[in-house]
């Protein structure tokens, strides 16, 4: 009887990413005996404890039953492990992402459509050289404001990576309306066109830059390589839909230049909303400016500190539009710039454990109250 409990027990238990756990036991010849996926041989629970949702498994969650396995064609499209590979505002951010990202693809058609017609694309009387040289006048414009933007923005889209990501697709809208209107400004399509180019340069920096940034965070099982190759995979497919839907809808609307404007100005106003939406979406756990100050505020008026989710359903999502602030931030500030003398220096580190120092800046309380964090 002994030996017959023995080898009813359990041995041990395998999961592949969020499927569903299987046991496996002792079978009478001494072999190992596999549960069938999904199924009960014995009185063996298929509960397992999560791993903590945190990254690098920081923070506690509550034991909960495995997901189950996803089917062929959504393994295609949605990283491996899903759900529990990545961070819980993954799928509502992916979705709207989707349908912004259709958006753009069928007012990118009819942007496109229209600098075609611009440049000369069907008239007898073009000429291919001035077509060419106003194409690489467009190209040379945007590749400088790519170099350009990247120096100078570069390193501020990584701490505002939601406000940086609403703002390239705005641009992104704004500049295909410029491609759009151009053609009905004949004396200035190669400017109208530059400048839109220039613009769309920006975007892709301002939105390859926030992307990093958001893949970053999604990635919760150091499997960034994996949640980027499938956003890809995502975005293609999307394009795809795109490009089938644009070539049905153009010849419907290429001959009416009202009908064409009326149906980029809804595709405009559909995409925004998704952006927000899905850059609403996101619940990033760490501080940058913004949130730091919502939660310092809060904190100070009610004796509360706030959660990921509320800080980032509060914080504003338009670059440069930050709450009046009577307490003036300056993150990472050189410590050369915080302490001038030896005496101060040993003030500011005695009994402090912390990779940072604090200080309070009460000579400029004239104006403003300045917080300083510096990083010896």
């Amino acid at each position: 009887m002994a030996d017959v409990a023995r080898r009813e027990a359990a041995l041990c238990s395998e999961q592949f990413g969020s499927g569903v756990s299987r046991g496996c036991r002792a079978a009478a010849d001494g072999s190992l005996q596999w549960e069938a996926w999904g199924r009960r041989w014995w009185g063996f629970s298929g509960a397992f404890t999560g791993k903590p949702g945190g990254r690098d498994g920081g923070g506690g969650v509550a034991p909960r039953t495995a997901s189950p396995p996803l089917s062929p064609l959504l393994a295609v499209f949605l990283p491996q492990g899903f759900p529990d590979s990545v961070s819980p505002d993954y799928l509502p951010y992916q979705l709207w992402d989707s349908v912004q990202a259709f958006a753009s693809s069928l007012s990118g058609s009819l942007a496109t459509h229209a600098v075609l017609l611009g440049i000369g694309v069907g008239n007898a009387k073009a000429s291919v050289s001035a077509a060419t040289a106003t194409w690489l006048v467009k190209d040379s414009t945007g590749m400088l404001g790519r170099i350009v933007f990247a120096w100078w923005m570069g390193s501020k889209m990584d701490c505002n990576a939601k406000q940086w990501r609403l703002f390239a697709d705005i641009l992104n809208d704004v500049a295909m309306f410029l491609e759009i209107m151009a053609p009905i400004f004949p004396i200035c399509f190669t400017m109208t066109i530059c400048i839109s180019n220039l613009a769309k340069c920006i975007v892709s920096v301002a939105g390859g830059a926030t992307r990093a940034a958001l893949t970053m965070h999604q990635a919760r099982r150091n499997n960034m390589a994996d949640v980027s190759a499938k956003d890809g995979s995502q975005e293609t497919l999307v394009s795809l839909a795109g490009l089938l839907v644009s070539l049905l809808m153009l010849p419907l609307v290429s001959d009416c230049p009202r009908l064409s404007l009326g149906c980029f100005f809804f595709l405009t106003a559909l995409h925004i909303y998704a952006n927000y939406r899905a850059v609403r979406a996101l619940v990033i756990e760490t501080l940058n400016e913004g949130r730091l100050w919502l939660v310092l505020k809060h904190f100070l008026q009610r004796g509360e500190v706030l959660g990921p989710t509320t800080a980032n359903q509060m914080e504003p999502l338009w670059t440069g539009f930050w709450p009046s602030l009577s307490l003036s931030l300056s993150l990472g500030v050189p410590l050369h710039r915080l302490t001038s003398s030896v005496f101060e220096l040993q003030q500011l580190v005695e009994g402090h454990r912390e990779p940072y120092l604090l200080r309070w800046d009460q000579s400029r309380t004239h104006t403003n109250q300045i917080m300083t964090f510096g990083y010896p």
